[in-house]
């Protein structure tokens, strides 16, 4: 009964595998790490024929940048440097309604009657803005945080200017016309960046995701992400987070670092 059955199933089979292969790929496409890797590339061919850097005052750009930092590594997806300035892109690609503020410590995606929250993009974009801050030892109101959604998306709150959607960001950065450095600044800050960072690879994205994990782990011995020391649970005595705990910098008052605990 098998051997007359095999020879039905086998060619029933091979006329729906594409099938299986198509779910496969859907699967693989809706993972978190493929997701972003798509919108960064998405971005990232929208840049080159908007913000060209074959002219006098040309954008030159560096992509998936992992830079050193007191307490670890730091993931930048795009920073375009200028005569206008450094521009600083961290990339969402998502769906749905995303509902946020500037001060928000945590933003919502709703997709159809599920709501999911996440990490506002304004605060993780202020962590790779301090870093090139350190680096480069230039003035931080010539560094520029942008954000930039991607995917099928709607903002349903009102966003601060430099987050964006598709290729508003485009606009954000062409909005700074006034030069701040000379094209010999923005050489040697390119050529920091590139003796600094990590040289791309698995490896070091696997090196990155340790950190993050570790930065994560809510009982892990963490350092200071601003001057290195150990940092210290504490517990707020008064305002309006009193009784929540936190970490603090040990070298407070001479450090006043702190990082909220989720």
């Amino acid at each position: 009964m098998n051997m007359y059955y095999a020879p039905i199933v086998f060619d029933a089979f091979m006329k729906v595998w594409w099938l299986f292969l198509l779910g496969a790929i859907i699967s693989i496409l809706k993972t978190p790490v493929i997701k972003g890797w798509l919108g960064e590339l998405a971005v990232r061919a929208s840049m080159m024929p908007i913000l060209p850097s074959n002219n006098k005052y040309g954008y030159i750009s560096l992509h998936n940048v992992t830079l050193p930092t007191p307490d670890g590594t730091t993931q930048i997806d795009h920073i375009m440097v200028s005569v206008y300035g450094v521009f600083v892109l961290e990339t969402k690609n998502m769906k749905g309604w995303i509902f946020g503020s500037e001060h928000q410590a945590q933003w919502t995606q709703k997709v159809y009657k599920k709501s999911y929250r996440f990490q506002n993009p304004l605060r993780q974009n202020y962590k790779h803005v301090k870093a090139l801050e350190a680096l480069l030892s230039i003035p931080a109101d010539k560094i520029h945080s942008v954000v930039i959604f991607v995917g099928s998306c709607t903002f349903k709150t009102k966003m601060p200017p430099n987050v964006t959607y598709g290729g508003g960001y485009l606009r954000y950065i062409k909005s700074f016309h006034l030069p701040v450095f000379t094209e010999e600044q923005v050489h040697t800050i390119i050529s920091q960046i590139e003796s600094a960072r990590y040289t791309p690879s698995l490896a070091t994205n696997r090196k990155h995701v340790r950190h993050l994990k570790a930065r994560a782990e809510p009982t892990a011995n963490r350092l200071c992400p601003k001057c290195g020391s150990a940092m210290v649970l504490r517990t707020a005595k008064r305002g309006s987070r009193a009784g929540n705990t936190f970490w603090g910098c040990s070298s407070f008052p001479k450090c006043r670092q702190v990082v909220n605990i989720s």
